[in-house]
């Protein structure tokens, strides 16, 4: 699979993936459909392959290989399970605001615990009432001598009943700048789980709702200094959220034409494979087409991320791109599957379950439309992607 973008270590790192995958994720799925809950062992069997530190700096003890590296490890997990390569994204989330925008004894603190897979991060932003309008959060965070007391929920939180360490972002005065970002550990007093509640897909991964009833955390946990909490939120969103399940729906893309190449294979109609029918050659080609097309976005991305230059359109995109063809995709499938997709027993149904939770997070179809064409107009307010890996300052150094 060696191309413009990817090189041998690559090829590598894939291959040593999707024979993890293949060996350790698959035989599991029965049972997380079963059980529809969080698989904490398996979660924890990936993180200590040193997937999480894929983008850590070797320094650390990370791989230091970057996001195309990164989606390559999702993608792969994700051909085999959504939910395991949901896992791996919501951690590296975690993984980004600590590269970003932590001190030096934070890095030196938890980078090398998440790199060995002894420590899983999440990202806590979203709540109730408010969605995705990060400005309108009311979780707060109080000073009280040298800490700080929160007080409040988050919801659709990646990881979360798996998770060893929260990036909470609060809200500490009013407007855009009284937003601020700390480290929750998980067995923090006055932090507490919501029971997690049962899903359409992506079963064995969690996405729930966490507490905080008076939760006092010092204020060293903060990250970068108060005020910071915005762009904690926006930056991790954007540069890591998109390019994260970009790389799950590129997964799932996969998974489906694999899946529906052998169902068309094996199913015989009027003495031959349906997959000698044209009509049914037309809806491969498309899926085939789509799938390319998807992966040619996603890698663009990241390889620029890489290279340390804006972009954030391309970000956009290949969420856009890849969302949206990988459940076109789903449904053609379906198709073809005709009544026999319907089965718990083929996991077809599956792929347009999972597909259709990689959808809403950092930011719905729509979203990436509208921010699309304000950069296509003139109106984008600046990049992320120029701020953070261009060089500029972002929180504490």
């Amino acid at each position: 699979m060696t191309g413009y973008f990817t090189d041998d270590q690559h090829d590598v790192l894939r291959k040593e993936v999707r024979d993890f995958a293949e060996r350790e994720v698959r035989p599991r799925i029965p049972e997380m459909e079963a059980t529809k809950t969080v698989h904490h062992r398996l979660s924890r069997m990936i993180a200590r392959q040193g997937w999480l530190g894929v983008t850590i700096g070797r320094e650390y003890g990370g791989m230091g290989m970057g996001h195309l590296a990164k989606t390559i490890i999702i993608e792969e997990l994700s051909r085999v399970s959504g939910s395991m390569g949901a896992m791996v994204q919501a951690s590296q989330l975690g993984v980004a605001k600590i590269i970003h925008f932590g001190n030096a004894v934070q890095k030196k603190t938890w980078l090398p615990v998440i790199a060995s897979g002894r420590c899983l991060p999440t990202i806590a932003v979203t709540e109730a009432a408010s969605g995705g309008h990060v400005l309108g959060m009311q979780t707060s965070a109080v000073r009280d001598g040298g800490d700080y007391i929160l007080n409040g929920h988050k919801v659709f939180v990646g990881n979360s009943h798996v998770g060893d360490l929260h990036g909470v972002v609060v809200r500490t005065g009013p407007g855009s700048k009284g937003l601020s970002a700390f480290l929750v550990e998980a067995d923090r007093p006055g932090f507490t789980l919501a029971p997690q509640q049962s899903t359409m897909g992506l079963h064995g991964f969690s996405f729930g709702e966490l507490l905080f009833n008076d939760c006092r955390v010092p204020a060293t946990n903060m990250l970068g200094t108060e005020g910071d909490g915005l762009a904690v939120a926006y930056s991790s969103s954007i540069l890591y959220g998109r390019s994260n399940l970009t790389a799950v729906s590129l997964g799932i893309h996969q998974a489906i034409l694999e899946e529906t190449v052998r169902h068309a294979s094996t199913r015989v109609l009027y003495g031959k494979p349906i997959s000698e029918l044209d009509n049914i050659k037309q809806k491969i080609g498309q899926i085939q087409s789509r799938l390319m097309t998807a992966r040619l976005t996603a890698y663009h991305a990241v390889h620029l991320l890489d290279q340390g230059m804006p972009c954030d359109a391309e970000l956009m995109n290949a969420k856009l791109v890849n969302v949206e063809s990988a459940l076109d995709s789903a449904r053609e499938a379906m198709e073809i599957h005709a009544a026999a997709g319907l089965s718990t027993d083929r996991p077809i149904e599956r792929y347009l379950r999972d597909a259709f939770h990689i959808f809403a997070p950092a930011g719905t179809s729509d979203i990436q439309r509208i921010r699309l064409a304000e950069e296509a107009l003139g109106r984008s307010r600046g990049q992320w992607s120029e701020r953070i890996v261009g060089g500029e300052p972002i929180g504490v150094a």
